[in-house]
């Protein structure tokens, strides 16, 4: 009897220490933050960007003076190439008969495109060489017979000054012919005049035939006297 109450006292030992079966963790539940997502008005598109042409340049000098503002009178010295190494004109190079630098209003499309955006950046007294592709130079058509259809062309360019208004030129320059604008045709060249015809001079007037010369009227001579004895 007593064995069975000391094997039941320590049954009920047992279950008393025996730890009661945990729960699940309950699993944390983690909010995410909500962002407004902003739906652009550019439609979309597909595929990858291409460089189609653009303007490139080396500084050979950096100038030291002041860095001016678009849409004033640059005065510039030049010497152009072609690819080929052909010099097509320059303003320093006396072969060209250029006597004073190149003017133009920066901006003002009166030159090519790689010009009214080549300089940017640009201080006075600086030099750089400019790399112009065709696109940003004479187009398709060129400017013959110097400049071949579709050249790609070099500019070595100095920036002289910058000014508000044009410089007078010198009394004794000849005028600088104005470059021809690649978005325009050319205009096609005047056909010579036709030489002046030699002057037609008018039949001479036949003179009239003079009247027959009347013999002369001269008396009879005499017979001659005798002589008298």
């Amino acid at each position: 009897m007593k064995l069975a109450l000391a094997l039941f006292a320590i049954s009920v030992s047992a279950l008393a220490q025996t730890p009661a079966p945990a729960k699940p963790a309950t699993p944390a539940t983690h909010h995410a933050a909500t962002t407004a997502k902003t739906v652009s008005p550019i439609p979309k598109v597909v595929g990858v960007p291409h460089t189609l042409y653009s303007l490139k340049y080396v500084d050979i000098k950096i100038g030291t003076g002041e860095l001016p503002p678009p849409f004033r009178f640059y005065t510039v010295n030049y010497t152009g190439y072609l690819p080929d190494g052909t010099k097509f004109d320059s303003s320093i190079d006396p072969a060209f008969k250029h006597p004073t630098p190149f003017t133009f209003p920066y901006g003002g499309h009166r030159v090519i495109t790689g010009w009214d955006t080549g300089f940017e950046g640009m201080r006075v007294g600086g030099k750089r060489r400019l790399f112009v592709p065709y696109q940003l130079a004479y187009g398709l058509m060129g400017s013959p017979p110097k400049i071949p259809a579709k050249s790609n062309l070099i500019f070595d360019v100095e920036l002289v000054s910058v000014s508000e208004k044009p410089p007078a030129p010198p009394a004794n320059a000849a005028p600088r012919p104005t470059p021809p604008d690649p978005t325009k045709p050319a205009a096609p060249a005047t056909p010579p005049a036709p030489p002046t015809p030699p002057p037609t001079s008018a039949p001479a007037t036949p003179t009239a035939p003079s009247a027959p010369s009347a013999p002369p009227t001269s008396a009879p001579a005499k017979p001659a006297t005798p002589p008298t004895k």
